[in-house]
């Protein structure tokens, strides 16, 4: 397959910016574990800060392990092929767990989904960019913008 099989702005997004996001939130979850707790709220929310347990910077940890994970999987697959069918696989599995994520929000309310003008950056990152990466997916899986299907040369000359 060429070079050109798939688009700029699916290679820009899906290779740099979604993995260079992932690993912002893998280091977040890490080494801020208390700061990335205390962002996932919206103001007047009522999460509060409390001491962190063990076990849920375990949790935490365990987070970022699967940050850096998404990070790998998406850049160092995705880059090695111009395959249709990989880039489809593994965004179509993406694309459930972009899904799981936004569901993962749902203790915050309903309003977490749609009061864009309270959201911090967590929030941002946590609703606002999953919902950029499920679109660009989507965009992906419904072949916008990538080539049409060629119709393969033996069937052409018979039809002739």
């Amino acid at each position: 397959m060429s070079e050109s099989t798939i688009p700029f702005i699916y290679k820009l997004f899906f290779l740099y910016i979604e993995p260079i996001s992932a690993l912002a939130g893998a280091y977040y979850a890490a080494f801020q574990p208390q700061n990335y707790l205390n962002d996932l709220s919206l103001p007047g929310g009522k999460l509060e800060p409390s001491p962190l347990t063990t076990q849920s910077k375990m949790v935490l940890l365990q987070l970022a392990n699967l940050y850096l994970l998404f990070t790998l999987n998406e850049h160092l697959v995705l880059s090695s092929t111009n395959s249709l069918k990989t880039w489809r696989r593994l965004l179509f599995g993406l694309l459930v767990a972009d899904f799981g994520h936004l569901i993962s929000m749902a203790p915050l309310g309903i309003d977490v989904f749609w009061r864009v003008w309270d959201w911090n950056a967590m929030v941002w990152g946590s609703v606002g960019f999953v919902y950029a990466g499920a679109s660009m997916r989507m965009s992906f899986l419904a072949g916008l913008g990538l080539p049409a299907k060629e119709t393969p040369v033996a069937v052409k000359s018979k039809a002739e």
